[in-house]
Parts: C-alpha cells; sequence; structure tokens
C-alpha cells in the first residue's frame, strides 16, 4: 500500500538500533543509521567520540523527527476534516432527495387514482364517436385530458425513478466514503505511530549521548526533558526570564542550564575547548530568572541588561571564565574563532559598550544551518 505521509515509510524501512555503553567508556554509542536518511546523511553515534558536534547532527535529527510527526498529525486532521464535510453533503443532499420523494409521493397517488377513475368512466361510445368523426368538443376535452394526466403520471413516475437511483447512488457514494476514510485513517494511524516511535528513538538516542558526556541526570537516568530538541522554540512562549525549568537543559558544569537548542550547542563547543585546552570551560553564569536579573542589575550596575530583556533570560547567553574572560588570551582568540561552528559567537557591543569578553551569545539562526 502506497505511503500517505511524507517519511513515514523512510523510518519504517530504517528503523534505529541501539546497543547500551558501560558508563566508565569512552564517549561512544553504538554506530547506526538514523531512520529515513540516505545512507551518505547518515549520522553514527560513535562518531560521537570523534567528532562530539554530532550533537548538532543528533539535535537536528531530532528536529525533522518531530517536523514529520508534527505535519503527519495535521495531515490526518485536515483529511478527517474533509471528510466529514464530504459526509455532511453527501448527507445534505440524501435529505433533499427523500423530500422531494416524498413530495413526489403525494401528488402521484391520487394523480393515479384519477386517471383510474377516468379510464373507469369512460364509455365505447367516446372512442366510436371519436373513430366516427361525431365526436364533439366535449368528448375531444375529455380524451386529452386523460391523454395528458396519463402522460403526467408517467413523467412521474420516471422522475421518481431518477430520484430513486440517484438515492441509491448516492447511498452507496456515502458508503464507499466511509469504508475509504476508515482504511485511509487506519494506514495513516500506523504511519503516524512509525513517525512518533522513531522520534522517541531519536530522542533517546540523544539522551544517551548527553548522558555519556557528562549531562546532569535526572531518577529516571535520562537529562532534563528541556534538552529535547522540540522544547527549544516552545521555550519562545514564555517571557524572558521565566522560562519553566522543564523547558531548560542542564549544562556539564553544574548549576547551569540553557534554552535546548542552545544547551546542546554548548555542549558540542565545551567539547571541543576541552580537546584543544585538556579541561572544560569554565561557566559562571548561563540562564538568568528574572529575579536573578534584576539582582545581578543592581549589583552591577552598567555591566547587566534591564531585567526582561538580557539574552540571560532567554537561555541563549553564557558568562565564561578560565581565561576566556581576559580579552585576546588564547582562550577567548580560540572561542571567538571556533564558537560561530557551533551557533556561539561575541557580540559587536561586548567588544566595546560596555566591554565584557566573558559574554558569549547563542544564535538560533546561526545554529539552524549548521
Amino acid at each position: 500500500m502506497i505511503s500517505l505521509l511524507p517519511g513515514a515509510a523512510a523510518a519504517e524501512r530504517a528503523p534505529m538500533e541501539t546497543r547500551s555503553v558501560a558508563t566508565h567508556e569512552p564517549v561512544s554509542l553504538a554506530a547506526h543509521q538514523f531512520a529515513g536518511l540516505p545512507a551518505h546523511q547518515s549520522v553514527s553515534l560513535s562518531e560521537l567520540r570523534r567528532d562530539p558536534t554530532n550533537l548538532t547532527e543528533l539535535r537536528r535529527e531530532a528536529e525533522r523527527a518531530s517536523k514529520d510527526l508534527e505535519n503527519a498529525t495535521k495531515a490526518l486532521e485536515q483529511r478527517r476534516a474533509k471528510i466529514q464535510a464530504s459526509q455532511k453533503e453527501l448527507t445534505a443532499k440524501l435529505r433533499e432527495l427523500q423530500v422531494a420523494e416524498k413530495a413526489f409521493a403525494q401528488v402521484r397517488q391520487p394523480l393515479s387514482d384519477l386517471v383510474g377513475q377516468l379510464y373507469q368512466q369512460s364509455t365505447g361510445s367516446d372512442l366510436a364517436a371519436f373513430l366516427s368523426g361525431a365526436a364533439d368538443g366535449s368528448t375531444l376535452r375529455a380524451m386529452a385530458d386523460v391523454s395528458q394526466l396519463v402522460a403526467e403520471r408517467e413523467q412521474f413516475l420516471q422522475d421518481t425513478g431518477k430520484l430513486q437511483a440517484e438515492r441509491e447512488r448516492l447511498a452507496a457514494q456515502a458508503q464507499e466514503l466511509r469504508a475509504t476514510s476508515l482504511l485511509a485513517e487506519a494506514q495513516m494511524g500506523a504511519e503516524i505511530e512509525t513517525l512518533r516511535v522513531r522520534s522517541d528513538k531519536i530522542v533517546k538516542s540523544l539522551s544517551q549521548a548527553l548522558v555519556k558526556l557528562g549531562v546532569k541526570i535526572d531518577k529516571g537516568g535520562q537529562p532534563a526533558a528541556g534538552c529535547a530538541p522540540t522544547k527549544a522554540l516552545s521555550a519562545n512562549e514564555f517571557a524572558n526570564g521565566l522560562i519553566p525549568k522543564a523547558y531548560l537543559c542542564p549544562l556539564q558544569q553544574p548549576g547551569n542550564e540553557l534554552r535546548g537548542d542552545a544547551a546542546l550547542a554548548f555542549i558540542s563547543l565545551n567539547e571541543a575547548y576541552r580537546r584543544q585546552f585538556g579541561t572544560p570551560m569554565c561557566v559562571t553564569d548561563s540562564y538568568r530568572s528574572l529575579a536573578e536579573q534584576q539582582s545581578v542589575y543592581y549589583r552591577r550596575p552598567g555591566f547587566a541588561a534591564i531585567p526582561g530583556r538580557s539574552n540571560h533570560g532567554l537561555g541563549l547567553a553564557v558568562d565564561l571564565c578560565g581565561g576566556v574572560e581576559r580579552f585576546r588570551s588564547p582562550q577567548f582568540n580560540w572561542v571567538e574563532a571556533n564558537g560561530k561552528k557551533f551557533g556561539w559567537f561575541h557580540p559587536q557591543w561586548a567588544y566595546v559598550s560596555p566591554f565584557e569578553p566573558w559574554h558569549w551569545e547563542y544564535d538560533p539562526e546561526l545554529g539552524s544551518l549548521l
């Protein structure tokens, strides 16, 4: 059967496989290909050992899987709406036909009775007179009336037959529509479930990668729900500094967290930094609640944005230490040169006023292109 939904068939053809790895081993997961990707675009989880930027690929696949699932669900809802509209239209036509049939029946029976009475009252003399040419005007009118009534009755019978045929056709069409819709909905439901399984597996793989990179886990052994890429854009629904905990992802640095996409990109940047300098990045500040931003604003006037306007309150900024905070230090220069590969950059204003070499921001648009 031909798939009705984009991405579902590919997901079903290439199910993901995962294998657990002991926590004391290096950062590596069992190699496998992501469902729905051509071979040349596949991402192997084992590549995380060589290139931690594959967290970006994991995030991208999770976003694609979520989008496919969202589109498939919308397609099913749209199809249901169209089917309901068609069924409603068919039902209305059937009702109209029933009303017309009833009206025809009310007229047809009296007409049939009248024709029958005229036939019974008709005498052979009328016909004889007509054939002999001696018929008067009343006789001719009576016979003409009978002929007209008979013709009308025949026309009513024909129209009634057409209505009956049309009603049967519409009834069959409605039945076929219901059967087709049930079959299509069952197929689409199965494909949506395939996409949901695919999405869950990709997110699970991403979670496993984060756990092995040292991201704080919850009691269930998984990173915070905010690490799921699908939560990133949802965080935009909340006011600056008022993002709920469930929409934030913890960093490897204890006590720090960011919006999901920014966190995943920063974790990848942190791994590259670790390979370069032998130690992880030092973070003094990341997401700030509105209350925390107000506190910083009053404690450090001129060095903090107005509460409600800081990128820290959006979960898209970090303040770094460990050498990065010193302008033109090797650490600063390295992050400046490599940060954009992960979506992170040093904003222009931080070079001059106020001068903040420690402040770095994540650009979602830049990150989406990686």
